[in-house]
């Protein structure tokens, strides 16, 4: 999550937080200084108003407390110096004053309960999301695997995106998908999502297959639910077989962003589908299911990532291109490569990702393989 100020809201920027940190403090200055040097009839009640007002959203309950202190000894100040306090007008300006600072300790309350519901609610989420993707091992039928999860920095619930690697009889099967929405609801749409497909993948002997178990449990899920729009409903999905020999990878994709391949040279290529298919769960038809094959050579690495990664953008409006960061780069492993592309993202969003991140990676090794660099060209903040 975004870092906070004193317990309030998210706010982006070191410079933006300093200059959020001065402006009450501001104002009263401010205001107490052109009250003092200016005529009765010039009034800066609106500043010190305005202060706690500021303050109640984004500091903490004692420094709201102080900032209506402040407001309400500045305008009894200025009253009593100048002999006004007994009249009208002045008497209802510190009565204004300090109604507003008592308003802003009630809006400071409210605040940090919410901020602190959402808190609690990403949690129950996140441990949520652990429990339903635990972390593959690192070595599965002769594979190496690595995976993450990376959860946004600027939004205050867990996305929908999941993974999972499994052994079968067919080979090491695997999916990558998104879940359209955000939060428990969207958490328990992976939970069907990993379920199905771990008991498909098992039994099913064709990807197209093991896609519509996936088609069926989401159906079932929408009708237990008492329908969903399947705008709202929908799950984007790469489906992938890799074959006992390791020689060959099998895909069907449902709408996801495109797997790469980065072969040992550091080659790459785009594994994108013969034939466009719509996501899972959409109901809008049937339509047979079109696998792809590509070639598996020694060192041959499998990366699928989310729609988070390539939708990552800079502050100019960039989108993130994995193809274009990682072609000709070399890494010692999934794991190194992982780390590599986070570094990068982050670097390129400047820290503020908007959305979740899943990552999975799988290299076939082979003996001898080369020391590899294990970064990537770092994109420049400016």
């Amino acid at each position: 999550m975004a870092k906070k100020l004193r317990g309030g809201w998210g706010w982006g920027g070191s410079r933006s937080r300093w200059l959020l940190r001065a402006l009450p403090t501001t104002m009263l200055v401010v205001g107490f200084v052109f009250d003092f040097f200016t005529p009765a009839p010039f009034t800066a009640v609106p500043l010190f108003v305005a202060a706690p007002l500021i303050a109640a959203p984004f500091f903490t309950l004692k420094s709201t407390i102080r900032i209506g202190a402040a407001s309400l000894i500045a305008i009894l100040a200025l009253r009593l110096h100048n002999g006004t306090l007994p009249h009208v007008v002045p008497s209802i300006e510190v009565v204004t004053v300090l109604t507003v600072a008592v308003l802003a300790v009630f809006i400071n309350g409210v605040v940090r309960r919410s901020n602190e519901q959402l808190a609690s609610a990403r949690v129950i989420a996140e441990t949520a999301m652990r429990a339903v993707l635990p972390a593959p091992a690192a070595r599965i039928g002769g594979l190496q695997v690595a995976a993450r999860y990376e959860a946004a920095q600027a939004d205050e619930f867990v996305g929908g995106d999941l993974f999972a690697v499994t052994d079968t009889p067919h080979g090491v099967r695997l999916v990558v998908g998104d879940v359209r929405g955000k939060g428990l609801e969207a958490v328990a749409a992976v939970a069907v999502i990993i379920g199905a497909f771990r008991e498909a993948a098992e039994q099913e002997g064709t990807l197209e297959c093991v896609a519509r178990r996936l088609e069926r449990a989401l159906a079932r899920e929408a009708e237990r639910r008492g329908g969903m729009d399947p705008v709202e409903g929908f799950v984007t999905a790469v489906l992938a077989e890799i074959a006992t020999d390791a020689k060959q990878v099998r895909i069907v994709n449902r709408g996801h962003p495109e797997p790469l391949l980065l072969h040992a040279d550091g080659q790459l290529e785009v594994l994108a589908p013969s034939v466009p298919a719509l996501p899972l769960g959409m109901g809008l038809g049937t339509w047979p299911d079109v696998t792809d094959v590509w070639t598996l050579t020694d060192g041959t690495t499998l990366l699928l990532y989310t729609d988070g990664l390539s939708e990552a953008r800079n502050a100019q409006g960039v989108f993130y291109d994995p193809a274009a960061r990682l072609r000709g780069r070399l890494f010692p492993g999934p794991e190194e490569l992982l780390s590599a592309i986070s570094d990068d993202v982050r670097l390129h969003t400047g820290g503020r990702s908007t959305d979740d991140v899943a990552l999975l990676a799988v290299v076939r090794p082979v003996q001898g393989q080369p020391e590899r660099r294990r970064t990537v060209k770092i994109v420049g903040r400016g």
